[in-house]
């Protein structure tokens, strides 16, 4: 799954946004790209929790 998160602009929303995903998804492999404001996910977790739990956090995310 690609997002595209236009609200990641530092080290600590990278940070935040694979803590809140393998929150709900221990085994959830999160690649960010910073500069390109994107985040490659490998999880069992479906699109739609995935964008709630990223809203939660306070980040808004559309899926690429």
């Amino acid at each position: 799954m690609k997002l595209h998160v236009p609200d990641m602009t530092c080290g600590h929303c990278t940070a935040a946004i694979t803590a809140s995903i393998q929150a709900a998804d221990a085994t959830a492999i999160v690649t960010t790209d910073l500069p390109g404001r994107e985040v490659d996910l490998k999880t069992m977790l479906g699109s739609d929790a995935v964008l709630t739990i990223l809203k939660t956090a306070g980040y808004n995310a559309k899926l690429c």
